[in-house]
């Protein structure tokens, strides 16, 4: 998950954009020394997930699925239970809306530079 949230966070970025070839799973494998069985789920989850399609030739592109009603409620599920386990932690709503216009504002950024 660690493999694939950093690669989500680098096409939010503009690190890594629509079009691009990630490198082979042996060779991000070698890379960052994480086993090929890792990398290869990474994979398959983000093409699971619609942000890659695997191709046998070129192997995993960057491939924005841009259904946004679909990802909306993918974020309402998972912000969801963060936010069910902050309130448990005593998180209070104002520090919920300032921390999500904190990370908002931190990937429109990099968007507008």
């Amino acid at each position: 998950m660690q493999l694939r949230n950093q690669i989500i966070i680098g096409i939010a970025t503009g690190r890594i954009r629509e079009g691009d070839t990630l490198p082979s799973v042996r060779q991000l494998a070698e890379h960052i020394s994480i086993n090929m069985h890792t990398v290869n789920k990474a994979y398959s989850v983000l093409r699971q997930e619609g942000f890659v399609k695997l191709d046998r030739r070129k192997g995993a592109v960057i491939s924005l699925d841009l259904d946004k009603q679909r990802m909306l409620e993918e974020m309402k599920q998972e912000i969801a239970v963060v936010m069910a386990k902050g309130i448990c932690k005593g998180v209070q709503r104002e520090e919920v809306h300032r921390l999500v216009d904190e990370i908002y504002d931190l990937f429109a950024n990099w968007e507008e530079g």
